[in-house]
């Protein structure tokens, strides 16, 4: 990865919706060999899509949980069973795998805390091996980004 890819990560982290001309305007390419290296970023897997960031509290979502998972067993099939679970649930905005105390720390977006403790009866604890549950309520959210510090 050379700087001048770089450059181009660097301005599309800010501004996805520019075109590949502004873009090669920015960093001093034109048109075409710009958009070869995006192309071939994104056929490497570096560029992975673009999105839109939402404001979750804007649309209601005024409750953020990070829910800590024990499994009861750890074999193979219980783990893909897990993630393939959590993969289709939609409250689950992140989900990681971890060392130490837990097995996972998903984090969980819900309106209230009558809706989190609905999605905990009807879907955290029915999840493929789960054995344990410990969830942390988010007072205010400082910082969430999606960009790379690159």
């Amino acid at each position: 990865m050379d700087e001048m890819s770089l450059k181009i990560l660097r301005i599309l982290q800010k501004q996805p919706d520019l075109t590949v001309a502004e873009i090669g305007e920015r960093v001093g390419l034109s048109h075409t060999p710009c958009w070869r290296r995006i192309k071939e970023m994104e056929r490497d897997g570096v560029i992975m899509g673009r999105t839109i960031r939402l404001d979750a509290r804007a649309l209601g979502f005024d409750v953020s949980v990070f829910c800590f998972i024990r499994l009861k067993q750890h074999d193979e099939e219980t783990l893909l069973a897990f993630e393939k679970a959590v993969r289709a649930m939609p409250e689950a905005v992140q989900c990681y795998s971890m060392t130490g105390d837990h097995d996972y720390v998903l984090r969980i977006l819900a309106k209230s805390v009558r809706e989190y403790e609905e999605i905990l009866k009807r879907s955290l604890l029915h999840l493929p091996g789960v054995g344990f549950v410990n969830s942390s309520f988010a007072l205010d959210e400082l910082k969430n980004t999606s960009e790379l510090p690159i």
